[in-house]
């Protein structure tokens, strides 16, 4: 009887798994259309943290400001934190705002800077990054937490590996990520030689808007922005 009861929440989670394949596909659909007509764009990404009156609250909004500027539209997951300062940076900068929303327990809920026909939400963690690493062509990651450094550390992995097209992605804040980046050269680099030198060249560290901009203008220099797969 007990293996009757085993097999049967087996077969329950196998039916329940095959329907969330549409919703999973309705997911991808509805991401693909909204976000294909959006324009090239650069996401920004930070803790939900991060309080109005905090330093990188202010600077992830002057940056934010700076790429809208430039001809560039932001993209954010679309909360509080460092994603309302970079939603908030675009719309005063009279630019393009997306948020890509999803419902979570404690820290998440829509920012008022989004543009109304560009906010989306998500149930799926996995298809909300697929969006962000799809249709950006930068990443600008702020002081953050899990979520953060798992953003930097999945684009970084895929351009490693050839499976999208290479961007820049820019580190904002030395206080915050040179430990990060010393360990990163020290040990996975010199010490183990778990990377290759040449994988530090996705990386830039930096301290003003200024400097985003310039990295950005640099890379695409004459270049064709497009979709990164």
């Amino acid at each position: 009887m007990t293996n009757e009861k085993h097999h049967k929440g087996w077969n329950e989670i196998k039916t329940n798994d095959s329907w969330a394949i549409f919703k999973i596909m309705g997911e991808f659909v509805n991401g693909y259309e909204k976000m294909s007509k959006i324009g090239p764009c650069v996401s920004i990404f930070g803790s939900a943290r991060t309080k109005p009156d905090h330093k990188y609250y202010k600077l992830a909004e002057n940056v934010a400001k700076a790429i809208v500027k430039a001809g560039y539209g932001v993209i954010t997951g679309g909360g509080p934190g460092i994603m309302e300062a970079g939603n908030k940076g675009a719309h005063l900068g009279e630019g393009t705002s997306v948020g890509l929303n999803i419902d979570l327990p404690f820290e998440q809920h829509d920012n008022p800077y989004i543009d109304h026909d560009k906010s989306l939400d998500f149930d799926y963690f996995f298809v909300r990054k697929v969006m962000f690493v799809k249709y950006s062509q930068g990443f600008v990651v702020m002081p953050g937490g899990f979520g953060t450094l798992d953003e930097l550390f999945e684009a970084i992995t895929l351009i490693q590996t050839h499976k999208i097209e290479k961007f820049p992605i820019i580190l904002v804040g030395t206080d915050f990520w040179a430990g990060l980046m010393d360990w990163i050269k020290s040990t996975l680099l010199d010490k183990f030689g778990n990377i290759s030198a040449t994988d530090l060249d996705l990386i830039h560290l930096v301290d003003t808007q200024e400097e985003v901009i310039t990295i950005l203008d640099g890379f695409y220099n004459g270049s064709e922005l497009s979709p990164n797969f």
